[in-house]
């Protein structure tokens, strides 16, 4: 019953934000959910702090209720991801598969030893005195972008569809490495893992190489189910099936269920979509996903908003997350500009790209839910205050100007293309 309740609150709360936002505010509706879900913990926390009422005592209770961590990784996640996945166009994506690729590995890893090295330098200038691995840790789980923060924004800044195809096509893999990334550093910062070339090898093998095969074969399975039925009622309930089942039997056997729901949700919405549904069916699949993908969207906000009345902040811990919001956009400008540099002589990019990708890589709820998932402790009150200061500087003020800096790339381009026509 007290499951409930929780799911009624969120659900509730979200159709009142959602409303405000679309009523009043006019924001993008992540943005707009999680900024009034965050103004309403802060004037909570206010009216707690002069003892006007205790609400703000029963708010944190229902929040520290939640395991934020379970709930997205291993509840919302996968929904989100076959959803994002499933609008994706194949052909799209191949045509930019060895920039996402390499983004969404080497850039991953090179992002988490830049940050994790520059924070251990501020966090110890600080006296916030955090070890070098833990600060690794930090690195690991703000370095990938954010798949559902990056799909819920683009679709309202008008990108080049290109450029759309690049960031929203890492964003969705890069999970799956960031993940096993944080855990071989988890394991050895808590002396449960081994950190020898070999065991992190077979890791990686294993989590992502094997999410990817798992997810096209559960894919493929569900393909061919879909194809030799013709009801868009079982065919939509067997896509329920494939993201529930198959997210939670990818858990049971130890590889990337993200990894698993984007290649089963690409599978499904291009050659699914295509050879397996007639028209009624794609309509309804198609509403029946961007459905629970808004409702899903909504509520991670509200609670991403609402996670600020169970934080420990102290003053030191505010400066620490404004002297790393420049540390990671210069982390991200690296991990994007080099690929792409080495790439421009045999393809081009659209004007601004690294700009606008180091711009356009949003953090988001998986930042937070790993910081969570660390073992309670200094490091994790940290690392958590200051991850939760980035998402919400990231979403707020990355995705509100993100649009404005891609319309004056665009202003430049046609500038450009001016001055060469005239010359």
């Amino acid at each position: 019953m007290e499951i409930l309740n929780t799911i009624a609150i969120l659900l509730t709360l979200s159709a009142i934000f959602a409303y405000l936002n679309f009523r009043f505010f006019k924001l993008p509706t992540a943005i707009g959910i999680m900024l009034i879900s965050l103004v309403l913990s802060l004037l909570l926390l206010i009216i707690g702090k002069f003892g006007f009422l205790d609400i703000s005592h029963q708010a944190s209770r229902l929040i520290l209720g939640i395991d934020f961590h379970t709930a997205l990784i291993n509840g919302m996640l996968s929904f989100l991801l076959f959803a994002g996945a499933l609008h994706i166009n194949l052909n799209e994506l191949s045509k930019q598969k060895w920039v996402i690729l390499i983004l969404a590995s080497v850039g991953v890893i090179t992002s988490t030893f830049i940050i994790g090295g520059m924070s251990w330098v501020i966090l110890n200038a600080l006296e916030l005195n955090i070890s070098f691995i833990y600060c690794l840790l930090f690195g690991a789980l703000i370095s990938p972008t954010d798949p559902i923060a990056v799909l819920g924004i683009l679709k309202t800044v008008g990108v080049p569809k290109s450029l759309e195809i690049k960031i929203s096509g890492e964003s969705l893999f890069n999970d799956g490495v960031a993940v096993v990334v944080f855990l071989v550093l988890l394991g050895i910062a808590t002396g449960q893992g081994e950190a020898s070339v070999s065991s992190i090898s077979i890791l990686l093998m294993q989590e992502v190489i094997g999410g990817a095969v798992y997810g096209l074969i559960i894919g493929g399975l569900c393909f061919y189910m879909l194809r030799s039925v013709n009801n868009y009622q079982v065919e939509v309930l067997l896509t329920l099936a494939l993201v529930m089942g198959g997210y939670a039997l990818a858990s049971a056997i130890h590889v990337s269920g993200p990894i698993a729901m984007v290649v089963s949700g690409l599978l499904i919405g291009n050659h699914g979509r295509v050879l397996a549904m007639s028209e009624s069916t794609r309509e309804h699949l198609d509403m029946f996903w961007e459905l629970i993908d808004e409702i899903l969207n909504a509520v991670l906000f509200v609670l991403i908003g609402l996670e600020v009345l169970i934080l420990v902040y102290h003053a030191e811990y505010f400066l620490a997350a404004l002297a790393l919001i420049p540390v990671v956009l210069l982390s991200r400008f690296i991990s994007v500009s080099i690929p792409i540099q080495i790439m421009k002589n045999v393809r081009d990019f659209s004007p601004g790209v690294t700009r606008l990708m180091t711009w356009g890589g949003l953090r988001g709820g998986i930042s937070v839910a790993l910081a969570l998932s660390l073992p309670k402790g200094m490091e994790r009150e940290v690392i958590l205050a200051v991850t939760y200061a980035l998402v919400v500087f990231s979403i707020l003020v990355q995705g509100l100007t993100l649009g404005s800096l891609v319309k004056q790339v665009q202003r430049e381009a046609l500038r450009d293309l001016v001055k060469k026509h005239v010359a």
